[in-house]
């Protein structure tokens, strides 16, 4: 019996060895398909390509883009109920990681639905025809997400970004989007984006070397402005973030700002230039007012806009807009334009801005709001560019595109 039972113990080990062995070749077979779907998620947002010399560009792709990467992250969120500080850490969420996480590849593509129809834009504002999310829909013709991606992203029009300081080219890279503009009867939204020391040093940190060289480049920005009408949203955060200045950079920088309004609008009277104010979730309207009037918005710019790269419902940004502009005071002519990109479904819980999950389309960019002051609903902050969580920040990011299209 002794035997029996040895030999029963010997094959129940030789058993159990054999389903250990079949976990181990399992698990590195898993390991394999995780390794080949990153390689190949790598090779589609790295693609190469010949340096495009016609606009700056994001440092993330060797693609022929124009649109370079929005700030990394939304502008801080404040409640109405938290105390004011005089630090600048404590206006931005605390949950910001360390390091943005790196996105998890998926070994499976959800069905996309049908296409559906193209959404109407009843202004005539201008597509580019260089963007990130261009160059994915080109590169990607049998991606079941594409047809979403296109009709609902891609075929609407949205900012163009300089974030470049490049002083000798800037005048050039202007016109060739206003140019191509006006032989298409649309309006163009531009966003110079090179003020000293913007994002407070953040990841979206630049700029021109010091407020003399900025003067001189958004001179040679308004150069090539052209004569028709454009749209121009000057430095987004340069306000509402310039906490984290002394205040005698702050009153250095404000005064920059009404500088780089009056030259935008006198070189070319039909441009429409707006100062930042934050967003409905950040500063009060009376301090945000305060602000724009040390800036000179009441005499220098045609109004604000506020939500760039951030989440707020439209009729929270609009109610907020006009108790800004009615503290601010100035032109009655005075308006806003609000960033729509990502704000279909609100704002999501506090601290989370980092390509937060359960974010949708807001309203498609029109200058027909039918809101009184509201002069226009804007794509300024690009839908799909990444905020640094679902890629690089200011990468284009497909699964986040599809997210916030079928939101």
């Amino acid at each position: 019996m002794s035997g029996v039972r040895a030999q029963r113990r010997t094959e129940r080990g030789r058993r159990a060895e054999r389903r250990r062995t079949a976990r181990r070749h399992a698990m590195a077979a898993a390991a394999s398909v995780v390794v080949a779907v990153g390689t190949v998620s790598g090779l589609l947002t790295a693609g190469g390509g010949d340096e495009d010399t016609a606009g700056p560009r994001p440092e993330v792709s060797g693609s022929a883009l124009y649109v370079p990467p929005l700030p990394a992250r939304p502008s801080p969120t404040v409640t109405t109920t938290a105390p004011a500080s005089p630090s600048p850490s404590p206006s931005r969420t605390t949950a910001k990681p360390s390091a943005p996480p790196a996105p998890k590849p998926s070994v499976q593509k959800r069905k996309a639905p049908e296409a559906p129809a193209p959404r109407t834009v009843l202004a005539s504002l201008y597509r580019h025809p260089q963007s990130q999310v261009l160059d994915w829909v080109r590169a990607n013709p049998g991606d079941p997400r594409r047809a979403v991606i296109e009709s609902r992203i891609a075929d609407q029009p949205a900012a163009v970004w300089f974030a470049q300081y490049d002083p000798g080219a800037i005048t050039g890279r202007v016109r060739a989007v206003t140019s191509g503009a006006a032989a298409a009867g649309r309006v163009p939204v531009l966003v110079p984006y090179a003020v000293p020391d913007r994002d407070c040093g953040g990841a979206s940190q630049g700029g021109a070397p010091d407020l003399a060289a900025y003067d001189g480049w958004i001179r040679n920005f308004a150069a090539g402005l052209g004569s028709g009408p454009v749209i121009v949203v000057l430095e987004p955060d340069s306000i509402a973030l310039a906490d984290c200045l002394s205040s005698g950079q702050r009153a250095a920088r404000y005064a920059s700002l009404a500088r780089a309004g009056k030259a935008l609008r006198a070189a070319n009277p039909q441009a429409k230039v707006y100062f930042d104010a934050g967003h409905s979730g950040w500063h009060s309207a009376a301090k945000m007012a305060a602000a724009l009037r040390e800036a000179g918005a009441a005499t220098s710019s045609d109004g604000i806009f506020t939500n760039v790269s951030n989440f707020h419902t439209t009729a929270d940004e609009a109610s907020y807009a006009r108790r800004v502009l009615a503290a601010l005071g100035g032109p009655s002519h005075l308006g806003a334009v609000v960033d729509t990109s990502r704000n279909g479904n609100g704002a999501p819980a506090p601290g989370e801005w980092c390509d937060p999950a359960g974010r949708a389309l807001g309203r498609t960019p029109t200058t027909r709001t039918g809101e009184a002051r509201i002069d226009a609903y804007l794509w300024i902050k690009l839908p799909g560019e990444s905020d640094g969580c679902s890629g690089a920040a200011g990468e284009f990011s497909a699964d986040y595109a599809y997210d916030l299209a079928t939101g």
